[in-house]
């Protein structure tokens, strides 16, 4: 029987990439960071978001692999397996919806943001300007 292959997970990969990119640390770090930190965070929110996309990128692996068994070639499909059946495609398009939601969401939020780029300390910064003083008119 044929294994998933590896490019079931490649949109959580690809978001994993871009939250690493985004705060210069591994996904395993982050994690760590964001489940220490008591208040809710963009960073939080970000890893939470990649983490269910997980979730529904191995459910899709692993319904399709049971449906895969219960469609074998070798395996009469009666009444009891027609319901397991109906019941893995419906799991399927439910985890296909779930991650592509999560992906649409999760990537419309890192397409928004930007690294910072590190002070540079060499160039003084401006000063801000004043505000320009009040015109006063004389009524004598």
């Amino acid at each position: 029987m044929p294994q998933p292959d590896a490019a079931a997970h490649a949109i959580s990969e690809i978001i994993a990439q871009r939250i690493e990119a985004l705060f210069g640390q591994p996904l395993a770090e982050l994690e760590a960071l964001a489940d220490s930190t008591s208040d809710a965070t963009l960073l939080a929110a970000l890893t939470g978001s990649h983490g269910d996309l997980v979730l529904a990128e191995r459910n899709i692996a692993f319904q399709l692999e049971r449906l895969r068994e219960l469609t074998a070639p070798e395996r009469e499909i009666g009444r009891f397996a027609a319901g397991h059946i109906v019941d893995c495609a419906r799991r399927i398009a439910e985890s296909v919806a779930t991650r592509d939601a999560y992906a649409k969401s999760t990537g419309a939020v890192l397409a928004g943001l930007r690294r910072a780029s590190a002070p540079d300390t060499q160039s003084p910064v401006p000063p801000v300007p004043a505000a320009p003083q009040a015109a006063t008119s004389r009524t004598r």
